[in-house]
């Protein structure tokens, strides 16, 4: 198993950037494929990025390509979501996952592990 553990969430205004952080603590890290996903109220979770278990392929979500960026530091069990240009529309919990599969997901159905989430809030 693998316990993974959220921070970096909280109040910003549009426009600003905030960078997201998820520690992995357990088994391997290495071995898992990472995503992240959010969940805003009244709203089905959310694929947001992903990335392989190299850190050599990542993928993002239309609504926030060119905007977020995931990376992974295999050596710290962390992988990161770097925020920019936020806006209203991305308030949400998001969420760490983790992916025991050789193959990257997209749907919450693929992902094995989840953290608590954390609370990001985008004032306009």
């Amino acid at each position: 198993q693998v316990q993974l553990v959220e921070s970096g969430g909280r109040l910003v205004q549009a426009g600003d950037s905030l960078r997201l952080s998820c520690l992995a603590s357990g088994r391997t890290f290495s071995r898992y494929n990472m995503g992240w996903f959010r969940q805003a109220p009244g709203k089905e979770r959310e694929f947001v990025s992903t990335i392989t278990r190299s850190g050599f392929s990542t993928f993002y979500a239309d609504s926030v390509k060119g905007r977020f960026t995931i990376s992974r530091d295999n050596a710290k069990n962390t992988v990161y979501l770097q925020m920019n240009s936020l806006n209203a529309e991305d308030t949400a919990v998001y969420y760490c996952a983790a992916s025991d599969s050789s193959v990257y997901s997209i749907d919450p159905m693929g992902y094995d592990y989840w953290g608590q989430g954390t609370q990001v809030t985008v004032s306009s």
